[in-house]
């Protein structure tokens, strides 16, 4: 509001602080539309993001607004307002609706401030993304080509099925395929619900559940308990988590599923502990093994069961044809997704990188670890997400090459954007800095990207979540990324090849 006035401009907020509430959130969908009916239709509105949110609380009357939109965050890894304003930016697109973006640390920088003047002489802001080129622009390698085309030409005659456990988590519209462009791609929803989880929980004995917590004791996973359930993890809750997981194994067996979700927050939280645990050892080729209690069948034996955290499907398409590309080529297939939670410079030895700070609430596979299921520990989600409690699957991503990827909605068409990047592994002080300025119960990944630099990133980007998968190493990860490319192209997918490092 300062930096509006500053341009001489009066500026207006839109709705009021609600004493008895405490804050002046918009909090829910019924909320957003009762503020929209009484702002003016035409003004032009700023939304500002300073944390997470969930979308849909305002789309409904952004998307009926005629007045020019903007929408601002602020650079926080405390305040993440960058990781919602990047999920609302997605949902925008996916619904195409035209606006303005920017961001910034104290907007007072001169990106901020002269992207704001020239917006409020009515502009519409258009940012640099000349790190974006069309997949057409590139020569493929024959064997990309060859693996990425066997890929999509498998699951277009086979088929493969997206096990939902109940759609659209958090108001991530972004992240919810439309049927008949998901069906282009051979790949079939089967919606699922988190109910059934939890029935299915209460079904697996409590023995089993704990075979599942010595196994990851054997492998030298930790989990740092407490004897208060309400602020500490429990015994107890592991061991739901244990049932969950193997609950979902079951289930996802039962269906026919390659790849689920598990909406993760909303109904699940109010049941049972959270979902984290379950989800990492999910998306891990080693892991606990699971047996049929009727046939005594191992399942999905010496194979990930692809998770997209928070039931985004658009991350579950690209996990699902990123472990078969994966698996073709002989690499280790451990894939996931990832908040884009924030980023800054980090100079070591005379060089200066922008080191991007990636972290989800659990789902990381303990192949990504340093030091795998040795260098992981459990510690309890805060509770005011989860009352119930619960462990992540926490660890430090191991240095690397690694592939990432987006899938999204734009103009009624999939579409793909994909890179490189590496990971570094910083002093451990620096790590713990940007734990504590962050979740430090999640899993972090320390990210470089090859080519790309902050404010592109922020322009082009189409969701809070970003796809990686490692490399064997930086020619392995170019071939990974040429034939995942190759597959995304071959199953009616718009890809675009971002920024430099990919050998093409």
């Amino acid at each position: 509001m300062a930096a509006i006035r500053r341009e001489g401009r009066e500026v207006e907020r839109g709705h009021a602080f609600d004493p008895e509430k405490e804050h002046g959130f918009i909090d829910s969908q019924k909320h957003g539309l009762q503020v929209f009916r009484k702002l003016p239709p035409s003004a032009p509105l700023v939304v500002v993001e300073a944390v997470w949110q969930y979308s849909q609380h305002i789309l409904g009357g952004l998307l009926t607004h005629r007045g020019p939109i903007l929408t601002v965050a602020n650079w926080s890894g405390e305040w993440p307002g960058l990781v919602g304003m990047l999920n609302l930016n997605a949902c925008l697109t996916k619904a195409g609706k035209k606006f303005s973006t920017l961001w910034s640390g104290d907007f007072q920088d001169d990106f901020f401030t002269q992207g704001l003047h020239r917006w409020l002489a009515g502009e519409t802001l258009v940012h640099d993304i000349s790190h974006v080129r069309p997949l057409a622009e590139f020569k493929l390698p024959a064997r990309a080509s060859r693996t990425g085309g066997q890929v999509a030409r498998q699951l277009k005659k086979d088929k493969a099925i997206l096990g939902v456990f109940d759609e659209g988590c958090m108001g991530m519209y972004n992240g919810i395929i439309p049927d008949e462009l998901l069906h282009k791609t051979g790949v079939f929803k089967e919606r699922l619900s988190q109910s059934a989880l939890y029935a299915a929980m209460l079904r697996v004995s409590d023995d089993e559940a704990r075979a599942v917590r010595s196994w990851l004791d054997q492998k030298g996973m930790r989990f740092l308990t407490g004897p208060n359930p309400e602020t500490d993890l429990t015994d107890g809750q592991i061991l739901e988590q244990c049932k969950m997981y193997i609950a979902a194994l079951r289930i996802a067996d039962d269906f026919g599923c390659d790849v689920i979700g598990i909406q993760y927050q909303q109904g699940l939280k109010d049941l049972t502990p959270a979902s984290d645990l379950a989800e990492g050892l999910l998306n891990n080729v080693d892991r606990p093994p699971v047996a049929d209690p009727k046939t005594g069948r191992v399942l999905y034996e010496n194979q990930a069961l692809p998770h997209f955290n928070e039931v985004d499907e658009c991350a579950g398409l690209d996990a699902l044809v990123t472990n078969r590309i994966w698996r073709k080529l002989g690499f280790a297939p451990e894939t996931t997704l990832h908040d884009v939670r924030y980023g800054e410079p980090y100079r070591s030895n005379g060089h200066e990188d922008f080191v991007w700070v990636f972290e989800i609430s659990g789902s990381a596979p303990p192949q990504h670890f340093i030091d795998g299921y040795a260098g992981a520990v459990s510690e309890r989600q805060p509770p005011m997400y989860f009352p119930l409690g619960g462990g992540t699957i926490k660890g430090i991503s191991k240095p690397g090459e690694i592939v990432w990827s987006r899938i999204f909605v734009d103009g009624a068409k999939l579409k793909a954007d994909i890179g490189r990047a590496k990971v570094l592994e910083l002093p451990r002080e620096e790590t713990e800095r940007r734990w504590n300025s962050t979740t430090p119960q999640w899993p972090i990944m320390h990210a470089v990207m090859y080519g790309v630099t902050r404010d592109q990133f922020m322009a082009r980007h189409k969701s809070n979540h970003i796809q990686v998968a490692y490399g064997p190493d930086a020619e392995g990860a170019n071939l990974a990324l040429a034939a995942k490319a190759a597959a995304f192209k071959a199953l009616g997918i718009q890809v675009s090849v971002c920024g430099t490092g990919h050998g093409l």
